[in-house]
């Protein structure tokens, strides 16, 4: 049965560095039969500026944020995928903002009891990866870092694609040998 991948691309520029990685990473996994949807978080029209902390999300039964945006339906796609790909560029030492808010907006795909000291979430046993892209050699380790604690309290399985000396937007085409390691990233995730 074909994996099912959602690509979350987190960059401003259509033809930038991180666009190119989803799109080589597209190419590997689809070349294992994976079937890769990417939504494009930057132009995604919102009404909020992230999670708004409302909280509703946990008082009613479903899995679902209950703003109602272009985010919604693509959170509601994440349970039924077997992988979710956040891709973005370095941006002082983070994610892009463009990503972290349908990250943040995540909080409504897990339902905490307190007293009970329990989590459940759709998420578990998925895998959650990350594609990043860095200018130079510096941050893309304390990047990582959120996603990957957030796929091992998810019990997701992590994985990730750490680009550094990437250049400025669309040089990462001319590095060697990088686009053979983003279309391999994509076949190891399907």
């Amino acid at each position: 049965m074909a994996k099912k991948i959602l690509v979350l691309s987190g960059s401003p520029k259509a033809n930038g560095n991180t666009a190119t990685l989803v799109k080589w990473f597209a190419e590997g996994a689809c070349s294992k039969g994976a079937k890769v949807e990417v939504a494009e978080t930057a132009f995604l029209k919102y009404k909020s500026t992230g999670c708004t902390s409302c909280r509703a999300c946990q008082k009613i039964k479903e899995y679902r944020c209950v703003i109602n945006d272009e985010a919604t339906p693509v959170l509601a796609r994440m349970p039924d995928m077997d992988a979710i790909v956040m891709a973005t560029p370095l941006y002082f030492f983070s994610a892009s903002a463009q990503l972290k808010l349908v990250f943040d907006r995540m909080f409504s795909l897990y339902k905490w009891d307190n007293s009970a000291g329990t989590m459940k979430t759709p998420l578990k046993g998925k895998t959650l990866a990350l594609i990043a892209s860095a200018y130079e050699d510096v941050g893309l380790k304390e990047l990582e870092k959120p996603f990957k604690i957030t796929a091992g309290y998810t019990g997701m399985r992590f994985m990730s694609l750490l680009v550094p000396n990437a250049g400025v937007s669309g040089d990462i085409r001319k590095k060697p040998g990088i686009r053979d390691r983003a279309i391999a990233f994509g076949k190891k995730v399907a």
